[in-house]
């Protein structure tokens, strides 16, 4: 299993940034997909999660109403659109499958 993230970076508070997982090595379009993060000094925590037909969707509070999380089945993709970012959303993003297998992590900093 293995996962190639990208798109994480600085971003001005009130601005967008996607995210993106690429998974391979298992069969993608099975599984829930999650992404999670971790803020400096602070544990890990779940953000969004998505079922592997993409019809349902799960999201944190603090991001309910700015992050939309998706799923390209065909490119064994996830993302994570994330508008109106707020200071708080500083941390590196993490794209997960069940078992335990995460992705390197992606750096995202909100700040003017």
């Amino acid at each position: 299993v293995q996962f190639v993230e990208s798109g994480g970076g600085l971003v001005q508070p009130g601005g967008s940034l996607r995210l993106s997982c690429a998974a391979s090595g298992f069969t993608f379009s099975s599984y829930v997909m999650s992404w999670h993060r971790q803020a400096p000094g602070k544990g890990r925590e779940l953000v969004a999660s998505i079922s592997g037909t993409g019809d349902s969707t799960y999201y944190a509070e603090s991001v309910k109403g700015r992050f939309t999380i998706s799923r390209d089945n065909a490119k064994n993709t996830v993302f994570l659109q994330m508008s109106n970012v707020k200071p708080e959303d500083t941390a590196v993003y993490y794209c997960k499958a069940p078992g335990d297998y995460w992705g390197q992590g992606t750096q995202v900093t909100v700040s003017s």
